[in-house]
Parts: structure tokens; C-alpha cells; sequence
């Protein structure tokens, strides 16, 4: 503590130069808390999927459909799996076509008992299954809509035409932060009663829990098995795997998180270290001062060092928490792309350790230099 007016000195003899040596930090760690959370946005679904789920799809598309009449024969004929449910995309619109959330007819009987991580009270999930037109919405959808249990919710269809009117009946949570809430459930019963002849006695797709100790790879291979060369063949995944597999879809966003990374750690690292080496070039008289008055090698390396993580983790600091405000209270900047837009503590860790990489690498070059530096040769100079 001691040399600390020292430091203070050093880093504001020139207050601009710090300042937006500081900003550099801030901006580029925002920029990585943003990549990062937007990372886990996109891997939400794949982190959270269930280990002992499968799913099942048609094998062409999954926009295709499979009857419903699939399930008891997947229960009867494959063993290994415990339950099964099925779901099927609605894609209406609420108000307006930029207001997207996912909306999935769901079977009343089996849906909640699949998903355990979603929770809502033993009423709303009665209350669901004893109205046909009941809605359950996640709490993320509820609150961005201003919905409350009790609310009549229209929702114009698109593949099903017409307007929908739905009772919401309950909201629900997730037990962990990354668990999706933006979904709206309704009845399937009621999507086949009122939807078109075509979508009768069809389902989207279907979700089974194996039993324990079950191999999943075997037991979608014997599902896919079960439907060989009928009319509605089907695909079989992990549940992990397919939720991979849909977000392969949307690009390569490891790769362009690396890319854009790396690009500006680069041009901060080039910056940090450019400010440091004039700083130090600056003083050199004061580093041969304090080298003739006693001060060794090795404090002069560590004074630089110093110097340069303090502007580091200033800058650093600012930036995540910049972003840690942003997604607290300013929440999905796409209006409902990124339902789980969460910066972990995992991400600031990960902040706080590129923050010290870069500071120790920006400010190594100039902190040998200042070390090597020779009294004699330094005196010259001034």
C-alpha cells in the first residue's frame, strides 16, 4: 500500500491517455460478455436438455408430421423406455409478427410429467387439464406481454387459420437459470378439434424419458426400426444431440465467437501495450532515479506489471459490469430470439481471466524493458 500514491501518480500523468486506455478494456469485455451470453443464449436448450430424453421426428422434415397412433406402439414395441409425450409447433402471432415465442400443443396427461424442471402449482397444471382452451405460459413470455393468470390471450394462427383464443390458466418457472420460460403450452385436443382435417390425429413430434440404465443410442435405433419403410418413417436422437443439431442450423457461432474474439484481444493487447511502452519510454529518468537510489530490477518490472492491471481490471471491471447490467435490466435486445439471456458467473470468471491474461501480456514487453533498463544509458538519454 505504501507505493500506492506512486501508482496513482504514474497512472494519471496522463489522464487521457489512461482514460481511454481504460475504455478499451471496458468496451472490448462488454463485447465479450455479449458473445458469451449470446453463446449461452444460442446453447441454452442443448446445457439444459435431458440426458435420459429422446426425440423423435419425421424423417424427412421435422415440419412433417407423425400420427399420434405412434405412441402406444413405441410403448408396446420398444423396451427401455419409461414415458412418452408429443408436442406439435403452432406458429401463431400475437398482435403483431415481431412478437415471436415458441407456442407447442401438448398433451395434458404426459407433458408436465416429461419436463420436472418446469414448475408450477399442482392447481394451474389441473386447472390445464380441465379446460379445453386453458394456456400455460413460461414467466419469461408472461412477463414481456404483461400477462397474468386468468388473462383471455388471443393468438392468430398462421399454419392454423384463424384467431385463437386462449384462457391462461397458469405460468410457469424454471428450476435453473437457464431453463427456457418463453414457451406457451395449449391443449393438443383442442388444436385437433378446431385445426384442419389435415392435422387431425397427427403430432409434431414425440419426447421419451428411457428407463434407468437404458442406452439411448439402442433405443432410438430400435424406434427408427419400429417405423422402417412405412409412410411416416422417423429420425430418433439424444435430446442433447437434437438440440445440437437445431442450432447447427443457425451457423457456426463457436467459430464466429472465436473470430471476433480474437480480433479484439489482438487490437487490445496492440493498444495496452503500445500506452505502456510510451509510459514507460516517458519515464525513463524516474526508473533510473529509483534504480540508483536502491530500488532493484525486479520492483521496477513489478511497479510496470502493476501499473497495467490496474488499468486492466479498471477497464475490465467497468465492461463486465456493464454487461451483467445489460442483461439484468435491459434483458433479450431481439425481443424474443434469445428467451435465456443470462451472463453466468462462469462468463465473468472467464472475463476476469482474459482481463489478467491480456494485462500481464500488454504489459510484460514494456516491464522487461523498464527491468534492462541501465542507469548510465538512461541518464544519457535525459
Amino acid at each position: 500500500m505504501k507505493y500506492l500514491p506512486l501508482l496513482l501518480a504514474n497512472l494519471t500523468r496522463r489522464k487521457v491517455r489512461t482514460i481511454l486506455t481504460v475504455g478499451s478494456f471496458a468496451v472490448a469485455l462488454f463485447l465479450f460478455g455479449l458473445l458469451y451470453t449470446i453463446r449461452g443464449a444460442f446453447n441454452a436448450g442443448i446445457e439444459v436438455a435431458g440426458a435420459d430424453r429422446i426425440v423423435s421426428i419425421n424423417k424427412v422434415s421435422i415440419i412433417q408430421p407423425l400420427p399420434i397412433a405412434y405412441r402406444d406402439r413405441i410403448l408396446k414395441a420398444v423396451p427401455g423406455i419409461k414415458e412418452i409425450t408429443y408436442a406439435s409447433w403452432f406458429g401463431g402471432v400475437y398482435q403483431d409478427e415481431k412478437n415471436f415465442f415458441p407456442q407447442f400443443g401438448v398433451d395434458p396427461t404426459t407433458w408436465r410429467a416429461m419436463y420436472p424442471e418446469y414448475l408450477l402449482s399442482d392447481k394451474e397444471w389441473a386447472d390445464f387439464a380441465s379446460n379445453k382452451t386453458a394456456a400455460i405460459a413460461g414467466e419469461y413470455t408472461a412477463k414481456r406481454f404483461g400477462w397474468k393468470v386468468g388473462d383471455r390471450i388471443p393468438i392468430r394462427g398462421v399454419f392454423y387459420q384463424g384467431t385463437w383464443e386462449f384462457d391462461l390458466v397458469g405460468i410457469y418457472k424454471g428450476k435453473r437459470k437457464q431453463d427456457d420460460t418463453s414457451m406457451f403450452w395449449f391443449r393438443m385436443d383442442y388444436l385437433h378439434e378446431r385445426g384442419p382435417e389435415w392435422g387431425r390425429g397427427n403430432v409434431g413430434w414425440y419426447v421419451a424419458r428411457l428407463q434407468p440404465g437404458a442406452d439411448a443410442t439402442a433405443v432410438s435405433k430400435a424406434v427408427d426400426e419400429l417405423f422402417a419403410n412405412s409412410a411416416f418413417e422417423t429420425r430418433t436422437q439424444s435430446e442433447q444431440f437434437f438440440m445440437a443439431s437445431w442450432m447447427k442450423q443457425m451457423g457456426n457461432i463457436e467459430f464466429l465467437m472465436a473470430t471476433i474474439g480474437g480480433v479484439v484481444f489482438f487490437t487490445l493487447l496492440l493498444v495496452t501495450g503500445n500506452s505502456m511502452a510510451m509510459s514507460v519510454r516517458e519515464r525513463t529518468g524516474e526508473m533510473a532515479v529509483l534504480k540508483a537510489i536502491g530500488f532493484g530490477d525486479l520492483f521496477v518490472l513489478v511497479l510496470v506489471l502493476i501499473e497495467t492491471l490496474l488499468i486492466a481490471f479498471a477497464g475490465g471491471g467497468l465492461g463486465l459490469l456493464g454487461i451483467k447490467l445489460f442483461t439484468v435490466f435491459g434483458g433479450d435486445p431481439t425481443g424474443g430470439l434469445f428467451p435465456v439471456f443470462y451472463f453466468s458467473p462462469t462468463g465473468i470468471a472467464a472475463g476476469l481471466g482474459i482481463t489478467l491474461a491480456v494485462g500481464i501480456a500488454a504489459g510484460l514487453l514494456p516491464a522487461l524493458s523498464a527491468m534492462r533498463l541501465q542507469v548510465v544509458q538512461a541518464f544519457r538519454r535525459v
